[in-house]
C-alpha cells in the first residue's frame, strides 16, 4: 500500500478503536509509528485530525469533516486491487459486514466456511450493532453490506433471506406451558424480561400490535441474560427462534395463536458501486436462499 494510503488507514482505525495503542496492535506498527503517520497526515492536509483526552485520542470537528473522504479514498484503492485481481484470474479482496449477534452466532460460520472454498482468497471484517447502528455503517461506507431486519432505508438495494419467528420464551414450570399457543391476553401484567437497545425494536413492536401490557422488569440487548433470568423464573420474555438455536438454557417457547416473524435481509448503500468480492458475496447469499 502507498505510504500515504497507509497514514489514512492509520488516521481511520485510530478514530474507530479511540487508542494509538489499539490501533497499532491491529496494524501491526509501533504506537510511535501510528502517531508519526497521524502526525505527517496532518502536516500535509494542514488541518488537526486527533485530539487527546483523559477518554483516550478522538477526531476532532476538522478530523471528523474528513473521515468520509478518508474512507472513500481506501475504498477506491481496495476496489482497484480487487479489479486487478479478476482481471488477473485470482480472487482477492476483503468484504466489511455488518451483523447482529444471533446472526453472528448461527448463520455466519456455516456461510464464510462455505464461501471459502470457492473463495479461499477473500478476507472479512464483521462489526457487531444493532439495526439502526448497522444501517449507519452502510451509510457512511464503514462496512460494505450488513444483516438487517427487512424493510430498511428504501435507498439500499437489499436481498431477502429467511423470516424468523418471535415465540414467547417460558420457564419450564410456568403454567402457561400447559397452553399449545399463546394469546396476547395470557401475557398482560407477567413479568417480563424485554429485549430492546437503543429505540424502539421488534418485541416493543409486537407488544404494541397486540395490545400487551406485561409488568416489565428488566430491559436489555443481551439475549442470554434475558435467557438466563426466564430460566431462574424471573419472568417470561419474546425472542426471535434463531437466538433459540443451540439453547443452552432450560425454558420452553410456545408461538402466538397469530404469528410475528421479522424477515432478514442482506442490505448494500449500492449494489452497483460494491466491489466484486461483495457482490461475489451478495450473489451467494441469495443464491443459497433459493
Amino acid at each position: 500500500m502507498d505510504s500515504h494510503l497507509q497514514k489514512i488507514q492509520a488516521f481511520l482505525t485510530t478514530v474507530e478503536c479511540g487508542s494509538f495503542t489499539k490501533a497499532a496492535d491491529i496494524l501491526a506498527y509501533a504506537q510511535s509509528s501510528i502517531s508519526k503517520m497521524i502526525a505527517d497526515l496532518e502536516s500535509e492536509w494542514g488541518v488537526v485530525l486527533m485530539e487527546r483526552s483523559r477518554a483516550g485520542v478522538q477526531a476532532t470537528s476538522d478530523g471528523l469533516a474528513m473521515i468520509p473522504y478518508a474512507r472513500e479514498l481506501l475504498n477506491c484503492y481496495r476496489k482497484a486491487q480487487e479489479q486487478a485481481s479478476a482481471l488477473s484470474g485470482t480472487q482477492t479482496g476483503l468484504v466489511r459486514v455488518g451483523t447482529f449477534s444471533s446472526v453472528a452466532e448461527h448463520w455466519i460460520p456455516s456461510i464464510i466456511k462455505r464461501f471459502q472454498q470457492d473463495y479461499p482468497g477473500i478476507r472479512y471484517e464483521f462489526l457487531l450493532g444493532d439495526y439502526a447502528e448497522i444501517e449507519q455503517w452502510i451509510f457512511e461506507g464503514r462496512v460494505d453490506c450488513g444483516f438487517l431486519r427487512l424493510p430498511t432505508k428504501p435507498q439500499f438495494t437489499t436481498i431477502r433471506l429467511e423470516k424468523d419467528e418471535y415465540v414467547v420464551v417460558l420457564p419450564a414450570n410456568h403454567p402457561l406451558t400447559a397452553k399449545e399457543t399463546i394469546q396476547s391476553d395470557d401475557l398482560n401484567g407477567q413479568p417480563f424480561m424485554l429485549l430492546e437497545h437503543g429505540g424502539k425494536t421488534d418485541v416493543s413492536e409486537i407488544l404494541e400490535r397486540y395490545r400487551i401490557q406485561p409488568d416489565i422488569r428488566f430491559t436489555t440487548w443481551d439475549d442470554y441474560a434475558i435467557l438466563s433470568m426466564v430460566e431462574s423464573g424471573l419472568g417470561i420474555s419474546i425472542l426471535p427462534k434463531l437466538i433459540l438455536l443451540r439453547n443452552p438454557y432450560r425454558v420452553i417457547t410456545r408461538s402466538f395463536s397469530e404469528p410475528f416473524y421479522r424477515e432478514i435481509g442482506l442490505a448494500m448503500k449500492d449494489v452497483c458501486t460494491v466491489s466484486a468480492c461483495v457482490r461475489k458475496f451478495a450473489d451467494y447469499l441469495e443464491y443459497r436462499n433459493n
